[in-house]
């Protein structure tokens, strides 16, 4: 168990390896998840995410050891309708289903019915499910929907995207802002995932795209959470500077997480070289360098001495391909 990660940063980002761009190997990834898990940063990792069509086909059968407490989350790409028998499945094969993820509806469709049918499903013993919800067509609604149905006690909470293989998949950071202190008005829980490899928001010259850095997001969320408006939480997540994200961030590293669950990214290699490169991480020293790289190939003593993001410094890495797009 990793102890050099702060509470800020625990389980911020889920393994989402197996999906686009990365596309790893479900094999592959069972064992580079092992690794991370043993790794000295294996709190900043949460659960490996797994197709529930994979689940079902018994794509996991033989890489997993009952005993070993392997956990996933499990993504809906088979809509609602699949995840009780992926659930079903991990359960006979001893591996701890966490959370469920699941699309609710498409862009510019309603998204009620498909809560609607999310709620009545039986998807016994994970300890969250997470709807996503388009940044689009009868948002606010839905908010409204997952926060009354999880002061009832259900375990729900709200998912949406930050970018993708189109611009208009990438919310602007008004429309992000918006959603975040919509989501602090309800008390309700939400995740992210696509385009958050790195910490800080830059354009991505190979596609065009600006993405929202994961810093950002994290700054920007604690303002919401200390009483911040919408213009305060927008100006956070437009900044391409890190010194005011981490003014927030830093005074607040050994405080519990408020309101943001996490993402799912495909590399968690490029997250935690961030953080390290912007002093948020300090891993192991050299006297230790197997248990310094983890399961990442990642180097802390190395990335702290190179180049890129770094801690007081303006530019950011401009390598990122956009993360989790299937996930």
């Amino acid at each position: 168990m990793s102890t050099q990660v702060p509470a800020l940063l625990d389980g911020l980002v889920d393994d989402a390896a197996v999906f686009p761009p990365g596309s790893a190997a479900l094999p592959d990834a069972v064992v580079a998840h092992r690794g991370h898990r043993r790794a000295w940063y294996a709190d900043l990792v949460g659960p490996l995410l797994v197709p529930a069509s994979a689940v079902v086909a018994g794509r996991l059968n033989g890489l997993v050891d009952p005993a070993e407490g392997f956990v996933v989350g499990v993504i809906g790409d088979t809509g609602v309708e699949g995840l009780p028998s992926a659930l079903s499945v991990l359960a006979s094969r001893g591996v701890t289903a966490r959370q469920v993820e699941v699309a609710v509806a498409k862009r510019g469709e309603d998204p009620l019915p498909g809560i609607a049918g999310l709620l009545e499903s039986t998807l016994a013993g994970v300890d969250a499910v997470y709807a996503e919800v388009p940044l689009t067509f009868g948002l606010m609604g839905a908010l409204d929907r997952l926060a009354a149905a999880r002061a009832d006690g259900a375990p729900v909470a709200a998912k949406f995207r930050t970018g993708g293989l189109a611009a208009e998949l990438f919310p602007t950071p008004a429309e992000l802002a918006a959603v975040i202190c919509a989501c602090r008005d309800r008390d309700l829980p939400f995740k992210l995932t696509a385009g958050l490899h790195h910490a800080v928001r830059h354009l991505d010259p190979e596609t065009g795209f600006t993405h929202h850095g994961f810093v950002n997001v994290l700054a920007a969320t604690l303002a919401a959470a200390a009483g911040a408006g919408r213009e305060g939480v927008t100006e956070l997540l437009t900044a391409a500077d890190p010194r005011p994200l981490l003014s927030w961030v830093e005074g607040r590293l050994e405080t519990p997480r408020p309101l943001w669950v996490g993402y799912g990214s495909c590399s968690i290699g490029e997250p935690l070289t961030d953080l390290v490169r912007l002093g948020l991480l300090t891993g192991p020293t050299r006297d230790d360098p197997a248990a310094a790289r983890g399961g990442t190939g990642v180097d802390p003593v190395a990335v702290r001495g190179g180049t890129g993001v770094e801690r007081h410094e303006g530019g950011n890495r401009t390598d990122d391909s956009d993360g989790g797009e299937g996930v």
